[in-house]
């Protein structure tokens, strides 16, 4: 099975570059996208439409509710799906989406994590309630190890803390006698090559298409179904406009925002993807659609 994975910051292009590879070369299509995996988010997320999907299998849209927790661990299972789904019928798969942080633990892999009691679960609840004393804690038990990662990485900082709450071992070592295995090995990595203003008008206008879509309806049914508790109704396109229902801005002023929000996302997936993975070719979609074509029919 031959496997293609392909970033970019969002409104780059990356959804219609995937779709025209699987529907020339009968691919299947995973999305790195941790909003697009909730059923209901649909303009908000901005995830392809059925029509747009065509009868192109994807794997990683509409796999959970919105008040269904999901992690990293789900996602491997989503990939393990529609791995095997591609391999069995001798199909590409071409894995596609903004989240690079789940391509960049596809490829380290996770290591086995020991089983947390109930007081233990209890003692890492409590210990999480305050990110900056959870990464003050860890530093404490292990500084080499919370010194290679950010105060704000909650993912990590929790994962240590648990393995300490456990084991009773500094997650430092603990990780030297468990190293990780990946679960992808052999994939061509592509990254979309955007210019910022050109990207800022493809926000925009996909922004001013999901208010023509529909969003505000949307995160009304959504804060209806849900509440806003969910941590997805936390996301870019949802906040700004319970901040409106909240009459903390205008209709106006919450789409702008979105389109600030949504920038400031762009930079910080382009930052991610340039410092976290090894050097990739960079180009512009019509480059990648040549250049995987070319890969996939060897």
């Amino acid at each position: 099975m031959k496997t293609v994975a392909i970033l970019g910051p969002t409104a780059s292009g990356k959804t219609e570059l995937s779709i025209a590879l699987a529907s020339r070369h009968d691919g299947v299509v995973l999305s790195l996208d941790s909003l697009s995996v909730y059923r209901g988010i649909d303009i908000a997320s901005a995830k392809p439409t059925p029509e747009e999907r065509g009868d192109i299998v994807h794997f990683g849209i509409d796999e959970v509710d919105v008040d269904t927790p999901f992690n990293i661990s789900l996602y491997f299972e989503l990939f393990r799906k529609a791995a095997s789904y591609a391999a069995e019928r001798e199909k590409p798969l071409i894995i596609v989406g903004g989240t690079g942080f789940y391509l960049k633990m596809l490829t380290e892999g996770l290591s086995h994590l020991p089983p947390l009691p109930p007081q233990g679960r209890e003692r890492l609840r409590s210990a999480m309630t305050n990110l900056g004393q959870a990464y003050e804690t860890l530093s404490k038990i292990d500084r080499r190890y919370s010194e290679s990662i950010s105060p704000k990485d909650r993912y990590r900082i929790e994962k240590g803390l648990q393995i300490f709450f456990a084991s009773g071992t500094p997650p430092t070592e603990y990780y030297a006698k468990n190293p990780p295995k990946p679960l992808l090995e052999d994939v061509a990595l592509f990254e979309i090559a955007v210019d910022r203003s050109l990207l800022r008008e493809r926000i925009a206008k996909r922004t001013k298409k999901m208010f023509e879509a529909g969003l505000v309806d949307e995160v009304a049914e959504l804060e209806f179904r849900y509440n806003r508790a969910p941590n997805p109704m936390k996301s870019i396109g949802i906040r700004e406009i319970l901040d409106y229902f909240d009459a903390k801005c205008s209709l106006e002023e919450a789409r702008e925002r979105i389109i600030i929000h949504t920038a400031q996302l762009a930079k910080r997936q382009m930052t991610f993807n340039r410092t976290q993975f090894p050097p990739h070719p960079l180009l512009e979609p019509a480059k990648i659609e040549a250049e995987v074509s070319s890969l996939l029919k060897r």
